[in-house]
């Protein structure tokens, strides 16, 4: 079994009590029960130690996934569960955050660019979302990121609440060289919607790229639990500069991402202000209220989890950022970012990443030539026959 599937069949299992891992005890049972299968990370922890050839990159990987598989199966335990080790207002603050100013260099009055979106999106979610909490399963390793002789520095944060399973958020500031703002809401698999993902990039204040969207987990919109294009599209037709289209040699845009894809290439900044940030606002809240409308269904809870896998496999090959990291922070860390914190249910092929180009070096990344990647996003009838 691979250590992504440990997320996926987990969490099926809701009478478990909790497992533990060895070095994960912030997120063991506070109840003192165990079970068989409240041993079983410890034990796969030893075994990996003792009769494989596993590096400590990847029994650390495995931990890793192994936390975040706990606190999404502590999610629908009937059980009682520790509190988070932070709480929300302590996790928003971490790493001087929000930051007011660049580590880099900037001309501008307002040197980050997307510091407002990320701002306003955490207000939202206290809001907003039932029960949100801290997931600080991946944030000892990748909650801050720095380079101080090229000026730069990256900071995430994580969270779940009882709608959504993850809500990462990651800023990357480089003064006016780079600003990065990204974000991917993934609904609770017991909710059949959509990906919320967020992609805001800024190069040198002069080109900017912008990317928000319902992130379809099957082809067939209708494969989902309700139909949600037809509300998103009054709220693309007001914007304009947000019509883009993706270039084939690109993205598949077939593949997880929606027709109403609010997609710009732009060099005009007050497009930011004017267009994309009450464009943002309004997608976010539409999600939120997708789920609201949505009964919760746990008969198809692996199915959903199984798409969202190959969402994150699929998205880790492409990302156009990994280029960025593995410059700015080395291979290595950027290899462990992206499979074990941006997507985390993704299956990490031998020999890591195959960088992409940047955005900023003529385009998002094109398809790389791996075998094995999912083909696509199939219809909910072909997930349920596999």
């Amino acid at each position: 079994m691979k250590p992504q599937h440990f997320l996926i069949a987990i969490p099926m299992a809701v009478t478990v009590e909790g497992f533990s891992s060895s070095s994960n005890t912030a997120f063991l049972p506070s109840n003192g029960l165990r079970t068989a299968s409240a041993t079983f990370s410890t034990h796969a922890t030893v075994h990996m130690d003792a009769e494989s050839s596993l590096d400590t990159r990847a029994v650390k990987s495995i931990e890793r996934k192994l936390a975040e598989a706990n606190l999404s199966l502590n999610r629908h335990a009937t059980l009682t569960t520790p509190a988070p080790t932070l709480s929300v207002e302590e996790m928003e603050v971490t790493n001087g955050m929000p930051w007011s100013d660049t580590i880099g260099e900037s001309d501008h009055p307002d040197p980050l660019l997307y510091m407002p979106f990320w701002e306003w999106q955490l207000e939202h979610m206290k809001s907003s979302l039932t029960n949100l909490q801290t997931d600080e399963s991946s944030l000892a390793d990748f909650g801050y990121m720095d380079n101080n002789s090229k000026k730069a520095r990256i900071v995430n944060q994580c969270y779940t609440s009882d709608e959504y399973r993850k809500i990462r958020m990651t800023y990357y500031d480089a003064g006016d060289n780079t600003q990065v703002f990204n974000s991917v809401w993934y609904p609770d698999p017991k909710y059949n919607l959509p990906v919320l993902g967020i992609d805001l990039l800024a190069f040198n204040r002069k080109k900017y790229l912008a990317i928000v969207d319902f992130q379809p987990l099957y082809q067939d919109e209708e494969d989902h639990a309700l139909t949600y294009e037809h509300r998103l599209k009054p709220i693309k037709d007001q914007y304009e500069s947000l019509k883009g289209q993706m270039s084939s040699k690109f993205y598949d845009e077939t593949q997880f991402f929606s027709k109403q894809m609010l997609f710009a290439r732009f060099e005009d900044e007050e497009v930011v202000a004017d267009d994309l940030f009450p464009a943002f606002q309004r997608y976010v809240k539409l999600h939120n209220k997708l789920i609201k409308e949505v009964e919760p269904n746990t008969d198809d809870m692996e199915a959903v989890l199984e798409r969202q896998a190959a969402y994150d496999t699929y998205s880790a090959e492409r990302d156009p950022a990994t280029g960025l990291f593995a410059a700015m922070f080395g291979k290595e860390w950027a290899d462990d970012f992206v499979f074990d914190f941006l997507f985390s249910l993704s299956e990490r092929k031998e020999g890591g990443l195959q960088i992409p180009p940047m955005f900023g070096g003529g385009g998002p990344p094109g398809r790389p030539p791996q075998q094995g990647a999912p083909q696509g996003s199939p219809s909910k009838e072909t997930v349920s026959k596999a």
